[in-house]
């Protein structure tokens, strides 16, 4: 059994707007990202979910919310539920996105192409719940609103959360390393630019054919021979 509360996002919300709970600590019991609760704070995300009470619920005591505005080190801990829930089954297919978000894919394809060029497009059908012929659209720049989409982070969007798009990057720089960026040029060490050439040292033959006068008499030599041939 999940040891998360029954609706996180509603109870984020209520704790938000009810309690002095810091962002950790309405994170922690929520299980959601500390970035995805400050959105919420901030009214980014969460727009229209009506908060729920987790006293109400027994998820939550009045005492362990009183525990955690003491402290802020202090951890909330889940009520025992007398309702035992089955395990999630995992989803198949693309993610499932309501309908009054659909119409922010587009912009949140086209923050992930531009942010994250890393990810594959099986990777952003999983976190944006979208098709592969929108994200080519959105590539290539033939979607019929291209005009007027703007990049939208997903997660603000509340389309995916940053647990998610993290280990999606992650996988992504795992699967495909970033190639080493061109540094420029160098300097050639001191040991290379301060080389001496070994000096050129001819031996005794180089040395022979090297002698102007010994050249000349060879010469001589060669033309009288051809004097008396003739």
């Amino acid at each position: 059994m999940s040891n998360a509360p029954l609706m996180p996002k509603a109870t984020a919300v209520w704790l938000l707007d009810n309690t002095a709970l810091t962002f950790d600590q309405v994170a922690d019991f929520t299980k959601m990202h500390p970035l995805e609760i400050r959105a919420i704070a901030d009214g980014d995300a969460a727009q229209g979910i009506k908060g729920m009470d987790p006293i109400s619920t027994g998820q939550l005591s009045r005492d362990e919310i009183e525990k955690g505005e003491r402290d802020p080190n202090h951890r909330l801990k889940l009520g025992e539920t007398k309702v035992a829930l089955p395990p999630a089954a995992k989803r198949k297919g693309p993610r499932y996105t309501p309908v009054s978000r659909r119409h922010e894919r587009p912009s949140a394809i086209l923050w992930l192409v531009r942010n994250h060029p890393e990810l594959k497009d099986a990777q952003i059908m999983r976190l944006v719940g979208t098709t592969k012929t929108t994200i080519a659209s959105v590539r290539d720049r033939t979607h019929w609103n291209t005009s007027t989409l703007t990049p939208m982070d997903p997660v603000t969007l509340g389309l995916c959360s940053q647990i998610e798009l993290d280990f999606e990057v992650q996988r992504a720089a795992k699967e495909k390393p970033a190639a080493s960026t061109y540094g420029g040029a160098t300097l050639l060490p001191a040991s290379e630019t301060t080389r001496k050439e070994p000096e050129f040292e001819p031996t005794e033959k180089q040395r022979e054919d090297l002698n102007v006068d010994a050249v000349f008499a060879k010469l001589k030599t060669i033309g009288g021979k051809k004097a008396e041939e003739e």
